[in-house]
């Protein structure tokens, strides 16, 4: 799989990018690689919110899959989904999430696609406990906010980063590391699991 495997640091760049014929013969392992590390960087957070927090391998993956899809062939046409999708890369110190509205009905979609809005704004990342907790409130990648941001209802899908600085890094490593949803129609937070804060500490290496 070394070949699926961007260089580390800037943007994925159209060398990054197989062609059909190439993608097609490395496809299965590399679904298998992405499978197991989004086991591993996905949480719930709540009965109808998850995350995945992306790096170069899952946002990778999501353009090649883009490519195959459409069928893409031109360099134009593959620039237009780097374009797209470059944005949800994290950048040094950064955490990088996708979030995800787990709505399945009509009935739930009718109820809490209203009630929801602004939930892209409510997350916090809360690295220790009690008083000497540091937190971070997540902030919408503009380009996509730009196109999923409502007044009425909110998106099913949202992209959010969260800034870190040298202090909230390196307690990173050792704090107990917690994921908030603060809106006032859904509280909920999850502690993440060792190894999924090892994961996220691997891309900063």
């Amino acid at each position: 799989m070394s070949e699926l495997r961007a260089p580390a640091g800037g943007p994925l760049t159209l060398k990054d990018v197989l062609d059909l014929r190439a993608y097609e013969r490395q496809r299965d392992d590399f679904r298998r690689e992405v499978i197991a590390a989004k086991r591993l960087r996905r949480v719930r957070l709540g009965p109808l919110l998850s995350a995945v927090f992306e790096n170069r391998l899952t946002v990778r993956f999501q353009v090649q899959e883009m490519v195959r899809a459409e069928r893409m062939i031109s360099d134009e046409q593959v620039q237009g989904e780097l374009d797209a999708y470059n944005p949800l890369l994290p950048g040094p110190g950064e955490l990088s999430l996708t979030l995800f509205l787990e709505l399945t009905s009509e009935e739930e979609l009718r109820e809490w696609l209203p009630k929801l809005v602004g939930i892209e704004r409510s997350l916090v990342l809360r690295v220790g406990t009690g008083d000497e907790a540091l937190e971070v409130r997540g902030e919408v990648e503009a380009g996509h906010a730009s196109q999923l941001t409502r007044d009425e209802v909110t998106a099913s899908v949202h992209y959010v980063r969260i800034p870190l600085t040298a202090e909230g890094r390196t307690r990173f490593l050792g704090d107990p590391v917690t994921l908030v949803a603060d809106h006032p129609a859904y509280r909920h937070e999850v502690v993440l699991r060792p190894e999924t804060r090892a994961s996220l500490v691997a891309d900063w290496d």
